[in-house]
């Protein structure tokens, strides 16, 4: 265990500590998927609010459990030792390790009453076999022996399970069925989140070089990783554009909050490091979300 972990041992937390070490930042990047999903569910005329509720604290329970765990695992292993992001309680020694994976569990236990909620209310059990490997997914993105996220693989988890899965999951339980504007939401809100992974790795590249944490980016190097930050966030308005194709022109207004983007394209190209980085974090979560509710009440009006 670190030395940091450690003087976790001595140290508490204050409330908003524990809020921030939660960071609610990440917070777009679970409600958009259930938001985007939504609106189409409403375009067919058979959204469930009820449905959407609880696919929405799974998804939020989910956001925040995956950040504890983060916290917890890179905490033990000195990744966090030396960082230029969001405050983390074990890493900084604020909080001790179990009670940062108790607060990871706790979370992960709130994901999995509401979604055993949702299963019994539509009744499709298969469903707790998808929730079961979200949860895994989670915990196993920076833990156990061998996490995946060490391996260059958190962006794939990011794209399917915040992507693909929470979209085409909302959908299913409000509409009973997968259409392709469903899947296309999926790849859109899938690439635009998987476009936050990717920044906070390309902010956090030297350090996590470093200390041998092998994300995508270190794998692909600076320059890749910039342009592929600037590839995703054109994949995002491609697919956004594809929906509106499908059901509505009208759709087409989601694409508006992605011009937000285009100022931290540049920055990225440009070889914006550090802090100048946090600023392109803010933005894409925003940009999505804004653009997942836009496009939303679109097809809701439409």
């Amino acid at each position: 265990m670190t030395a940091h972990a450690d003087q976790g041992s001595a140290a508490r937390a204050t409330a908003g500590q524990w809020v921030e070490g939660a960071r609610p930042r990440t917070l777009p990047a679970a409600i958009s998927p259930v938001v985007a999903a939504t609106g189409l569910a409403a375009f067919e005329g058979a959204a469930d609010a009820v449905a959407a509720v609880l696919a929405l604290v799974v998804a939020l329970a989910l956001q925040v459990g995956v950040n504890f765990a983060n916290d917890y695992s890179d905490g033990i292993r000195g990744t966090d030792a030396d960082r230029v992001g969001p405050l983390r309680l074990v890493g900084s020694g604020l909080a001790r390790p179990t009670t940062v994976r108790a607060a990871a569990f706790a979370s992960f236990a709130v994901a999995a009453v509401a979604g055993l909620v949702l299963v019994l209310l539509t009744g499709h059990w298969w469903l707790l076999a998808v929730g079961a490997a979200s949860v895994l997914a989670a915990w196993y993105y920076t833990g156990g022996r061998r996490p995946y996220g060490y391996r260059g693989l958190g962006e794939a988890f990011v794209f399917v399970f915040f992507g693909l899965v929470a979209v085409g999951g909302t959908g299913y339980v409000q509409t009973g069925h997968v259409t392709v504007a469903l899947l296309l939401t999926g790849v859109w809100v899938g690439a635009l989140t998987t476009a936050i992974l990717v920044a906070n790795n390309l902010r956090d590249l030297r350090g996590d070089a470093a200390t041998g944490k092998l994300t995508l980016a270190t794998r692909l190097g600076d320059r890749r990783t910039r342009s592929f930050y600037v590839a995703l966030v054109a994949v995002g308005a491609l697919g956004l554009a594809g929906v509106a194709a499908l059901t509505t022109a009208w759709a087409l207004l989601g694409l508006l909050p992605l011009l937000l983007l285009v100022r931290p394209c540049r920055a990225v190209l440009t070889g914006a490091i550090g802090r100048d980085l946090i600023g392109v974090l803010k933005a894409t979560g925003s940009a999505e979300l804004v653009a997942a509710v836009v496009s939303a009440l679109a097809l809701v009006l439409a």
